[in-house]
């Protein structure tokens, strides 16, 4: 069996008296696509935290791509290939879509900058931002002013920041929040083309983009996971129908 992208045994993380994480298991595989979700208050972006490296866990282990980086700082981590998106950089509303995603490959790369010149001279980079925001249909907007950009197309740039630094597994907490109909439904069209291409951890509110996405579901509760399984299974599942998606009709 080939060996998980990502595995977490008994993460344990408490705020005083409010446990976070609550001796948590979560095994991803390479390609796939995993949504954790969960009711307000159950753990969902304290676990994103933990795994980023923004939060240290008090008890348990994390191993990504076969290493322990339990104790790596963030910047290691995402110099390892893990890169949680809309926290790897802000987006810079004076610049443009494209010298977006060419400072988000140098901050990735540890470059010093003389960043227009770079920008303006250098193809390589160039041609890999370029690449990044094709995959995430912003190709067209490569030249616009990101102040000019819509609330979804920063999101999608978020994505295609990410993107640029070629990780091996993408931690995404909620990257359709305040989206409309027709935005959520494009990124959902993003993310399901790199389905089995990378490897995503995905935290999301909107169930219909969950169940549309995801290989597998964990369901948090306080903490705790009280279900994993495939959405069919979640679906299901009548303890996480109680806690989480409601009755049979809501569900």
């Amino acid at each position: 069996m080939a060996e998980p992208m990502l595995e977490v045994r008994g993460l344990n993380k408490s705020f005083g008296g409010v446990v976070a994480t609550d001796n948590l298991d979560l095994v991803i595989g390479a390609g796939e696509i995993h949504a954790v979700i969960g009711p307000n208050g159950a753990g969902k972006t304290t676990l994103v935290g933990q795994l980023s490296g923004a939060l240290r866990p008090d008890s348990g282990s994390i191993r990504f791509a076969g290493r322990d980086i339990t104790r790596l700082p963030a910047f290691a981590r995402s110099r390892l290939g893990l890169a949680r998106s809309f926290q790897i950089t802000s987006i810079f509303h004076e610049f443009t879509a494209l010298e977006n995603v060419a400072l988000a490959v140098q901050a990735h790369d540890g470059h010093s900058f003389h960043f227009f010149a770079d920008v303006r001279r250098e193809e390589r980079l160039r041609a890999t931002s370029r690449a990044a925001l094709d995959r995430v249909g912003l190709g067209h907007r490569a030249d616009t002013i990101a102040r000019h950009m819509s609330h979804g197309e920063h999101r999608q740039l978020e994505i295609a920041m990410a993107l640029a630094t070629r990780p091996r597994m993408l931690l995404l907490d909620e990257p359709m929040a305040g989206m409309g109909g027709d935005e959520s439904a494009r990124m959902v069209d993003i993310l399901r083309s790199l389905k089995g291409q990378q490897t995503i951890l995905l935290i999301e509110h909107d169930m219909d983009a969950v169940f549309a996405l995801a290989d597998r579901i964990t369901v948090l509760v306080y903490g705790r996971a009280i279900a994993s399984g495939t959405a069919d299974q979640i679906r299901a599942n009548e303890e996480v129908r109680i806690a989480y998606l409601g009755t049979d009709e809501a569900a």
